[in-house]
Formats: C-alpha cells, structure tokens, sequence
C-alpha cells in the first residue's frame, strides 16, 4: 500500500467511498467524475502504479479485474446494449491516479474511441 495513495485508502476501507463490489484483491466504486450514467472504477488492493509497472505475478488479478468489470456489468443491466472497459497509462492517456484501475463506463451510446 502506497500511504499517499487515494486507492489503495479506497480499497482498504480507510477513505470512504461507494462501494459496488469488494473481494479479497479487488475494491469497485462509483468514480466520483462520472463520465457516462453507468462510471465504476474497479481497482487491485495491491499497489500497482500502471500498467508499466506490471509484473508476470500480477496475471490473475489483471484477469480478476476484467471478470469483475464482467460481473458488475451483468447487475447493471449493460450487457445487452454493451459498455466500455478502459485502462488509462500515464498522464498523456489521462490517468490521473497513480493506481492502475479499469473504468467501467455504460449507460448510454459512447462514442468511438478509435
């Protein structure tokens, strides 16, 4: 755990938030920005800065972040009409906490990213 870090605080029940979804390694609440009607940010209990900074250990709770976007998907009712799965790295993607996390955003017709 990174002590200046607003997610791992999130994700180790130290800093308050909307929770959606907790496991063992992951914490899913609602960010606090939203960018579509449906906006969750899904994140490790681990410390992991980015992407950048993955290790071959950190396999199955990158697969575990995935299955979870899949599941909280499910409750929300997106799967039919479909939602996006975004992992920003590094401030020019726009990440802006230094802790890698998946936004789960649905809800509404999003645009094309490509």
């Amino acid at each position: 755990m990174d002590d200046k870090c607003i997610f791992c605080a999130v994700a180790n029940g130290e800093s308050p938030a909307d929770l959606v979804l907790e496991t063992e390694n992951v914490a899913a609440f609602y960010d606090i920005n939203p960018k579509a009607p449906t906006h969750i940010l899904i994140v490790p209990k681990k410390h992991i800065k980015s992407v950048n900074e993955l290790i071959e250990e950190d396999k199955l709770i990158m697969g575990e972040l995935i299955l979870i976007a899949k599941k909280i998907a499910e409750d929300k009712g997106l799967v039919e009409e479909g939602y996006r799965i975004v992992i920003n790295t590094g401030p020019h993607s726009g990440q802006v906490v230094d802790h890698i996390h998946l936004h789960l955003l649905g809800g509404k017709k999003l645009g094309p990213i490509c």
